[in-house]
């Protein structure tokens, strides 16, 4: 192999560990300094919009639950329009101690198997 080709092959490398290495500190400061979690999947791994709002009327004692946690401060909604034709659900809360109570009453970090996402806002 040349020169140039190792060099180039390296400077591939590096540039993949440098992205990756952005994607997890990326990852970190919206989880610590933030206080968000994303689910991570694209559009195309998201329920339908139908399934989701149907798991939202099922288990409107787990919705009530959670917006219990602290009323007017925490919320629950439904994504629709980042993804058309599926959905995931968005609760947004006020601080940290509420995002640990909604975290306990989340099973696995989903709603009935609806992926997530936590907001501090």
């Amino acid at each position: 192999m040349t020169r140039q080709r190792r060099l180039y092959g390296w400077s591939g490398a590096a540039l993949i560990a440098a992205a990756s290495l952005l994607a997890a500190c990326s990852a970190l400061y919206n989880d610590i300094v933030l206080d968000n979690k994303d689910h991570g999947l694209s559009c195309q791994q998201l329920p339908s919009a139908a399934s989701v709002e149907q798991a939202v009327a099922v288990h409107a004692d787990a919705v009530e639950q959670i917006l219990a946690v602290s009323p007017g401060h925490v919320f629950l909604d439904v994504d629709r329009e980042t993804c058309p034709g599926r959905a995931d659900i968005v609760i947004s809360f006020a601080t940290h101690g509420e995002r640990e109570a909604i975290e306990s009453i989340l099973n696995d970090g989903a709603f009935f198997d609806v992926p997530v996402r936590l907001r501090n806002q």
